[in-house]
């Protein structure tokens, strides 16, 4: 299973990162939240302490649940139900306060996995999409209209991407909250309309996005199945 450690203080990490090997757990260890965005889509699970020297903890695990599903798990010396709470809510799997013992922690991570679920290896993504005259290279975060670029937001890219990537088949609102928002709510709901309607303007395409009432959206007739290039 595959770590990654989040923690400034190097005497905890130091201590914490063999024993974890030990129980044959592979350790990625940052001292800070730089970079926590860019790894997360390489471990399976985050042990985040709350404590940072460049970005509260909370804030941080808001931002990772933008843009990853990975377990999260913190690992903090704050120890009130308030904080426990706000930690919780803020998108954590679980709440380990410091000192703990390491044992307890390996076995958290694995309850987490457990929850979850194994989830089979994600396939290589596909690389150019096209739907008519809508370009959308799916590794490169690029699309063009009629060979004339358009830029996206992040979040308008990935509802993008999921509608053309699923060749004409609904795409249920639940699914494209979990994929892009990481969770379901009414503000989150919200923004997804907002980001649908954006879509379709700046594309200059609105068909190109159907709403299925009640279930979801799927890429317009008039564009037929979206090809792989």
């Amino acid at each position: 299973m595959r770590v990654l450690l989040v923690e400034d203080d190097d005497r905890v990490a130091g201590a914490l990162t063999p024993a974890l090997a030990r129980r044959g757990l592979t350790i990625k260890r940052l001292a800070s939240g730089a970079g926590v965005l860019d790894l997360v889509h390489e471990v399976d699970v985050v042990l985040l302490d709350l404590g940072l020297p460049d970005i509260d903890g909370i804030v941080l695990c808001r931002r990772i649940r933008e843009v990853s599903d990975v377990a999260v798990i913190v690992v903090s010396a704050r120890g009130e139900v308030d904080d426990r709470i706000q930690g919780l809510r803020s998108g954590a799997d679980d709440y380990l306060v410091k000192p703990y013992d390491v044992d307890e922690l390996v076995a958290r991570v694995e309850a987490v996995r457990r929850r979850r679920g194994e989830r089979p290896a994600a396939p290589e993504p596909p690389g150019v999409i096209q739907a008519g005259d809508v370009s959308v290279d799916i590794g490169r975060h690029e699309v063009q209209v009629d060979g004339q670029p358009v830029s996206l937001s992040r979040k308008e890219f990935q509802v993008l991407a999921l509608v053309v990537t699923a060749r004409g088949a609904v795409c249920a609102r639940d699914h494209v909250l979990n994929e892009v928002w990481g969770h379901r709510g009414p503000a989150e709901s919200r923004s997804l309309d907002v980001h649908v309607a954006t879509l379709r303007t700046k594309l200059g395409r609105p068909a190109l996005i159907e709403t299925v009432r009640g279930v979801g959206y799927r890429l317009g007739g008039a564009y037929g199945p979206a090809e792989e290039g």
